[in-house]
């Protein structure tokens, strides 16, 4: 009895002792030591040589007395740049709009009253010029201007026709004169948050008289004194310009004032990517409003309100192009606006080619 006894209260601490080894390996911490070949912390093969531990199978009731394991808890700490600022990305620069914004996406066919009405709160067109279907009158020799509303509200429209195929090789080849200013751009914003890489040919205002008559002619004959230097830039393939706003900081107020219209022509076609998308704006399928480079064609929209109070609904970006992309682009302003490049650019030096180029295109008689 006396053996018996003895046996069982050996198998039993035996037990406890397990169970005390199964549960301390549950809660210790051990600390790797990093091996280095033949040095402090390599394993030796002839110590491990034959050796293998086997594994204590777990009882239910020891797996019910073990903790569950704590969920891994996301670090919500944020990321800091150099100076111990947040990183700026597009998450948190550019935030979803409010739920209650007015996104109204243009359905159905495109008329004037309707084009009218979407653009109330903007500067005006020339409306007079267009028939009932948004076609332009009295073209004459050429193809016809159309507006396309592609959104209401914000107001986005296409212009068809609004350049020819030779006025867009025209337009291509000012990037190779000498009197324009190149500037090849892979840069970042002062924030760090909007991406560009293409060049960019800034021109004087008398290279550009067909731009700036067609302009005038279709913003209400505004006066030359608020358009801002044109531009021609090309994006290679790969280059793109991501999610941007086209307003001015408010800090840069002080030469015309706000930018309250974004004009830009679509030098070459291209079938697959380099489109101007607009986040936040829906097509009439739903989609992403996205305009495509056509040859020819303009698209207009506005980064501000007539008042210059800006637009945030007109976040948008330049796709990566897959080929090369070409456009004209010029921005308006609310007031006179005084050139800055290239050197020695004025409003005043392209008047004489302006008025040839209009009477040329039958907007004014000589």
């Amino acid at each position: 009895m006396k053996t018996s006894l003895h046996l069982f209260h050996s198998a039993l601490l035996f037990s406890s002792i397990l169970d005390a080894v199964a549960a301390s390996s549950n809660n210790e911490v051990f600390h790797r030591v990093p091996a280095f070949a033949g040095g402090f912390g390599a394993s030796s093969a002839k110590k491990s040589k034959g050796k293998k531990s086997k594994k204590k199978r777990s009882s239910i009731m020891e797996e019910m007395r073990r903790p569950a394991p704590e969920e891994s808890k996301k670090d919500d700490t944020p990321q800091l740049d150099r100076f111990g600022l947040p990183i700026r990305t597009a998450e948190n620069f550019f935030p979803p709009l409010p739920d209650d914004v007015e996104l109204v996406p243009s359905k159905g066919k495109t008329t004037i009253e309707l084009v009218q009405k979407s653009m109330s709160k903007h500067i005006s067109l020339n409306y007079d010029m267009f028939d009932d279907d948004a076609v332009e009158k009295g073209s004459d020799n050429r193809n016809p201007w159309k507006l396309n509303l592609l959104h209401q509200s914000p107001p986005v429209l296409e212009i068809e026709n609004f350049f020819t195929s030779q006025e867009c090789q025209e337009y291509k080849s000012i990037a190779q004169a000498d009197d324009v200013l190149q500037v090849d751009s892979a840069t970042f914003s002062n924030l760090a948050t909007s991406k560009r890489t293409s060049t960019t040919w800034f021109c004087n205002f008398n290279q550009v008289p067909t731009l700036l008559a067609k302009a005038k002619h279709l913003l209400n004959d505004l006066p030359l004194e608020q358009m801002e230097e044109a531009q021609i830039v090309r994006y290679k393939t790969g280059q793109e310009f991501s999610w941007h706003y086209d307003e001015i900081p408010s800090t840069q107020l002080a030469n015309g004032g706000q930018r309250i219209a974004t004009l830009l022509v679509y030098l070459n076609t291209i079938e697959n990517g380099g489109g101007t998308i607009f986040r936040d704006l829906k097509d009439a399928e739903g989609n992403e409003l996205t305009m495509r480079p056509k040859e020819g064609s303009a698209l207009l929209f506005f980064p501000t309100f007539a008042d210059g109070t800006p637009d945030d609904r007109t976040l948008h970006k330049g796709e990566v192009a897959v080929d090369e992309k070409m456009i004209a682009q010029m921005w308006i302003h609310e007031r006179k606006y005084t050139p800055v490049v290239p050197e020695g650019n004025s409003h005043e030096a392209a008047r004489d080619s302006l008025r040839s180029k209009e009477i040329e295109l039958g907007y004014i008689s000589e």
